[in-house]
């Protein structure tokens, strides 16, 4: 198989750092001790183990290191933060609030405890995927334990008020979780004064190893927080199993690697959005730029564009033919066939929402990258006949 010229979906995975595999390495043969084991072998890993949670819980800003809780990912992460809380706190209450374009690791979680007997209420969005802070307040009840939206959108790159609603959750005392999966290790995060009492992150996403993520907890959503795996009782009982320290090493290491080079790439990234977003809006008549306009509100890196009526699917092969990696808006299955729920969600047509293509570019991205995919966009659209089907007016909304 020929390795793709342009790889652009970096907010499905990232390639793993050399710095991290090389921190990582150690800990499969050498240093392989069980932290949980009283001897020198475990007490190796167990000091590896205390230092991952400092420096994590120093680039959060979090008032002490016993609120990382490691997990598989960001999928577990969500899971546990949903259900652990739900479950922890259903003598004061069975209501959860969400929005309706969450990654599928809160809706599936929100929808299965639906089917337990709780209440969940998924609040719209605007046209840019925006949650409206109104919408928050005239949704809460005497009887909402959580609050759970998403710092930066997956698909659309909408970053969220987060400070805003969590901040509204927080006057009616109720505990405010977000899935940081997209923007931790871009974006600098401070859980000391922005109102976030749990945060998801998954170390694949800013050049960690796959399989190994974190649940950031405050003391508060300690306390509340049900274990929802029992076992040996690690990590203060919250979440028993012998812990991955290589998985664990590899994603300090990668998030202390993000967060020292974050200005920078951050700038980078922001780049290369805007001279793509610029391209595509003045050389492909009928565009659709899904999300903000404003990169300020925007998950770095991120760009999303509907060429409707074409199918998001089949551009994706096609972009993969011409040696370039990009990812649809939509899932590939039978239970998708309408699109993107995002977008459908945004106001999106059957059409657009079917028709979407997300180019995610990272650190190891080039101004001739932006180049050589217009072109690649340019060769596909024309063969699949987009200008025939499509009035010279560019549109961005």
């Amino acid at each position: 198989m020929t390795k793709p010229a342009v790889y652009v979906d970096h907010a499905a995975t990232t390639p793993t750092r050399p710095e991290v595999l090389e921190a990582m390495l150690p800990f499969y043969s050498e240093q392989f001790g069980n932290p949980s084991s009283l001897h020198s072998h475990g007490r190796a890993t167990a000091k590896a183990l205390k230092q991952a949670k400092d420096q994590i819980a120093q680039i959060l800003n979090a008032d002490g290191a016993d609120g990382i809780i490691f997990t598989s990912g960001g999928t577990e992460s969500n899971n546990f933060a949903l259900k652990g809380l739900a479950f922890g706190l259903q003598q004061k209450g069975r209501h959860i609030i969400t929005s309706s374009i969450e990654h599928s690791a809160i809706l599936e979680p929100c929808a299965w405890l639906e089917s337990q007997g709780w209440e969940i209420t998924r609040l719209p969005v605007d046209t840019d995927g925006f949650v409206a802070p109104e919408d928050l307040k005239a949704a809460l009840r005497k009887d909402t334990v959580l609050v759970s939206i998403m710092h930066g959108n997956n698909e659309v790159g909408t970053l969220q008020p987060i400070e805003n609603l969590g901040a509204i959750a927080h006057e009616h005392d109720v505990l405010f979780h977000t899935d940081a999966v997209q923007t931790i290790g871009k974006l600098a995060i401070d859980v000391r004064t922005m109102p976030i009492d749990l945060l998801s992150a998954s170390g694949h996403k800013f050049y960690g190893p796959k399989g190994i993520g974190f649940l950031y907890t405050n003391s508060k959503a300690q306390k509340a927080l049900a274990p929802w795996l029992h076992g040996g009782g690690q990590q203060n009982e919250l979440r028993s199993g012998t812990e991955n320290i290589p998985g664990i090493v590899g994603l300090s290491t990668a998030l202390v690697l993000a967060a020292t080079d974050m200005r920078q790439t951050t700038h980078h990234l922001k780049t290369l959005q805007d001279k793509l977003m610029t391209g595509i809006v003045h050389r492909f008549p009928g565009a659709r730029i899904n999300g903000p306009k404003n990169l300020e509100y925007r998950v770095p890196g991120n760009i999303n564009v509907s060429f409707a009526p074409l199918e998001g699917e089949a551009l994706v092969l096609r972009m993969d033919l011409q040696g370039i990696s990009v990812s649809s808006g939509s899932a590939c299955h039978s239970a998708q066939l309408e699109g993107s729920y995002v977008l459908h969600a945004m106001g999106a047509s059957t059409d657009e929402a079917k028709s979407s293509l997300r180019f995610s570019f990272g650190r190891q991205n080039t101004l001739q990258d932006v180049e050589t995919i217009l072109i690649a966009l340019q060769r596909v659209l024309e063969r699949a006949g987009y200008f025939r089907n499509n009035t010279p007016t560019v549109t961005m909304s």
